[in-house]
């Protein structure tokens, strides 16, 4: 029997990843998988160059935008865990330092994806993940960390979405990173608007400005940021824009495992 070379099974692997997902995962309706290439964020406007330089493009083959994420440090970046968990470190390309995910800035290899220990237990929470590179990333004015939160959110913060997502759901992709202000929900209330749905919990914080804007299909696992500093992880919504907040990862929930995995101990902080 003649076996298949290296080359030709990783491509066979690729194309098996990038498969849309069960239906019964269909409610993590900004996740990756779209059918069609992914386009901008729903309602928002053209980010100038340099506005966000923590902002990563996640591409299981350079050129091929999945899913956003954030720098944290020199070796390591934060996304969503449904962006990686179907995916090995080598099919894994981290694009930095550009607003066009297909003309990359630098493109960094990973080495390790850590997804959270409780991952998806209960149903679409702990939905956060890290990715460690396999070389340092080289900063500069378009390349840059975004701190962690040193609190909680609150009303009246203005939180700031930026991402490739789709302009409506499954649209055709554009190259350029837009960026969406949007206002915090507390938790109670986007609870009661969403039938206190078992996929939400405090994990979660969620965000809204009106509808016709909100995060879309190939934004997942991108940054969602307040006065400096990384406040949530794109999660899951109603899509697009539809008058429904969209559910993000609390970033401050978790800063305790961010810090643990960073620092190389693999206790479960939940």
């Amino acid at each position: 029997m003649q076996l298949l070379c290296p080359s030709i099974l990783l491509l066979l692997l690729l194309l098996l990843l990038l498969q849309p997902p069960h239906p019964s995962q269909a409610k993590r309706v900004v996740g990756p998988y779209a059918t069609a290439p992914s386009s901008r964020i729903k309602g928002g406007e053209l980010a100038e160059v340099g506005f966000a330089p923590y902002q990563v493009s996640l591409q299981p083959i350079v050129g091929s935008h999945n899913c956003g994420g954030a720098i944290l440090n020199e070796q390591w970046v934060i996304t969503a865990g449904h962006c990686v968990e179907k995916l090995i470190p080598e099919l894994v390309n981290v694009v930095t330092g550009t607003n066009k995910w297909a003309e990359p800035g630098a493109v960094y290899h990973t080495a390790e994806i850590h997804m959270h220990c409780m991952y998806d237990q209960p149903y679409m929470h702990n939905d956060i993940a890290l990715v460690k590179l396999t070389r340092n990333i080289t900063f500069d004015e378009l390349t840059q960390p975004i701190a962690l939160p040193i609190r909680p959110v609150r009303s009246g913060d203005e939180i700031v979405l930026t991402g490739w997502g789709a302009h409506e759901p499954y649209g055709g992709s554009v190259e350029d990173l837009y960026k969406l202000s949007l206002g915090f929900v507390p938790l109670k209330e986007c609870y009661d608007i969403f039938n206190q749905t078992s996929s939400m919990g405090v994990g979660h914080i969620c965000t809204f400005s009106r509808e016709g804007e909100g995060s879309c299909h190939g934004d997942s696992g991108g940054p969602l940021v307040s006065d400096g500093r990384l406040v949530g992880v794109v999660n899951w919504g109603r899509p697009c824009g539809v008058g429904f907040p969209d559910v993000q990862a609390n970033v401050y929930y978790y800063l305790d495992w961010i810090r643990s995995k960073i620092s190389g101990n693999d206790k479960c902080y939940y």
